[in-house]
């Protein structure tokens, strides 16, 4: 478990998080409201070299990023609004993995099994308003976690 005090660590996982991903992973998002996912995120993005704060996708349900905006192409996927796994079909997602990272939030609302590979991160709130992560670390990850 990896204790996050505040917004401004949760960014900061992200940013360190920036320095192992690559195209073609995929980074698993769970937990519930406000837990601080889309802030890992921005912190990922920050760090590829996004200038400004990267939106929340919930509306758009996938915001891609692509070169020179970030380092290498990442789609930040939101699959809150998903109530029918055959609707994430449409978004191509297997297709734009092989040469993107897949950030992905509320992962869960699709079968476990489009995730095996994924670093699945867990986010929890904690009593005190701090947030506790817990990693499901992949084979493919595993010269690569600990940050």
């Amino acid at each position: 478990m990896i204790a996050l005090a505040d917004a401004d660590a949760t960014e900061a996982f992200g940013r360190a998080l920036a320095r192992r991903a690559r195209p073609g992973d995929v980074i698993a998002l769970s937990g519930p409201l406000g837990a601080g996912k889309t802030s890992i995120a921005r912190g990922l993005l920050a760090a590829l070299g996004l200038e400004g704060e990267a939106p929340s996708p919930s509306f758009a349900i996938v915001q891609p990023y692509d070169p020179p905006e970030v380092a290498f192409p990442v789609l930040h996927v939101d699959l809150y609004r998903i109530d029918d796994p055959a609707e994430a079909d449409e978004l191509g997602l297997d297709d734009a993995r092989r040469e993107s990272l897949l950030l992905v939030e509320w992962p869960e609302r699709l079968p476990d099994t489009l995730w095996g590979d994924a670093l699945w991160l867990t986010l929890t709130i904690e009593s005190d308003g701090s947030r506790a992560l817990t990693a499901r670390v992949p084979a493919a990850w595993k010269d690569r976690w600990p940050l």
